[in-house]
C-alpha cells in the first residue's frame, strides 16, 4: 500500500484498533429533502463533537458542512448517484472523480455497486475505473456493495452479503460496506472472506435505539471493523449522544447497556 493511502486511511480508521465510525449523508440525491440533513453545518458539528471518525457526502455538500472550529472529522466524498424517481433507481452512475474529491479535501472516496441489477456491468466497470485512479493518487476507496435486482429475493441472505463483500475486496476496495446479515455467526463468515476492513450499513430507520446499538455490538463480535450508518444516526433525536455511545462500543469495547445509558435510555 502506498504511504499516501495509508496516511489518509488513518484519518478514517483508528490506528489502535482498525475500527471506524462513519456517518453517510449522501441521501439527498436519491431521496430529496431529508430530515437531519437540512442544516449540514449543525449536523456535521454534532457528529464531530460526538466522536465520529468520518462523514460521507456528495461533493456539493462539502461547502455546506465545512466547519473551521471544533473537533476535526474525516471527509469521504461519494462518487456514485441515482434518484428514487428514476425507473432504474438501483443503477448508480459516477458523478464525481477522484481528482475532484482531492480538490475538495477528501480523505477517501466511496462508490456504490448493486450486484444483480440490470446495469451491474456498468457499475462494476465504474468501480474498476475508480479503483485504478485511487491507486494512482494514493486515495482510499470504500465500496458500498449490495445485492439488489430481479434475481435477488432476499438482499439480507448471508451468502449474498458475503458475495457482495468479496466483490468489493476483489475489485480493489480498501474498506467494504455491506448490510448486516442478522447474527454473529453468519456475519463472521462474511468478514472471514475479506482481507480488508468490513463495516455495516444501517439500513432502514429503526424505531429502537437498543436495536441499533445491538446490531453494532454484534457486528464487532463477528470481526467487523465498525459502522457506516446514516439515518439511524443523523435522524436520531439525540444524535450527538448516540455517536458518543457508538464510540464507546466501537472504540472502547463497551456493552449495549452501558451505551444505552450514555444515550439516556
Amino acid at each position: 500500500m502506498y504511504l499516501g493511502k495509508r496516511i489518509r486511511l488513518e484519518r478514517i480508521l483508528k490506528r489502535n484498533n482498525g475500527r471506524t465510525i462513519i456517518v453517510p449523508m449522501d441521501h439527498g440525491v436519491s431521496m430529496g429533502r431529508v430530515e437531519g440533513l437540512i442544516d449540514m453545518r449543525e449536523t456535521v458539528s454534532d457528529l464531530a463533537e460526538g466522536g465520529a471518525d468520518a462523514v460521507l457526502m456528495h461533493k456539493g455538500l462539502v461547502r455546506c458542512g465545512y466547519r473551521s472550529r471544533g473537533k476535526d472529522v474525516g471527509l469521504i466524498i461519494h462518487l456514485s448517484a441515482s434518484t428514487d424517481l428514476s425507473p432504474l433507481p438501483n443503477s448508480k452512475t459516477l458523478v464525481c472523480t477522484v481528482e475532484e474529491a482531492i480538490r475538495h479535501g477528501a480523505d477517501a472516496v466511496s462508490v456504490h455497486v448493486n450486484i444483480g441489477d440490470d446495469n451491474e456491468a456498468s457499475m462494476l466497470a465504474a468501480m474498476g475505473k475508480v479503483a485504478g485512479a485511487c491507486d494512482d493518487w494514493g486515495m482510499p476507496l470504500i465500496a458500498m456493495v449490495y445485492a439488489r435486482g430481479p434475481k435477488i429475493p432476499n438482499s439480507y441472505d448471508p451468502k449474498l452479503i458475503a458475495h457482495c463483500a468479496r466483490v468489493g475486496v476483489e475489485l480493489g476496495a480498501d474498506i467494504v460496506k455491506v448490510s448486516y446479515s442478522g447474527d454473529v455467526d453468519s456475519f463472521s463468515r462474511v468478514v472471514d472472506g475479506c482481507c480488508v476492513p468490513v463495516v455495516i450499513a444501517g439500513g432502514q430507520r429503526m424505531d429502537s435505539t437498543r436495536d441499533v446499538l445491538t446490531m453494532v455490538y454484534d457486528s464487532l463480535q463477528a470481526g467487523g471493523a465498525g459502522i457506516s450508518i446514516g439515518r439511524n444516526v443523523f435522524q436520531h433525536p439525540r444524535r450527538a449522544k448516540l455517536v458518543v455511545a457508538l464510540k464507546a462500543i466501537v472504540h472502547e469495547n463497551a456493552g449495549v447497556e452501558e451505551a444505552l445509558a450514555i444515550v439516556g435510555e
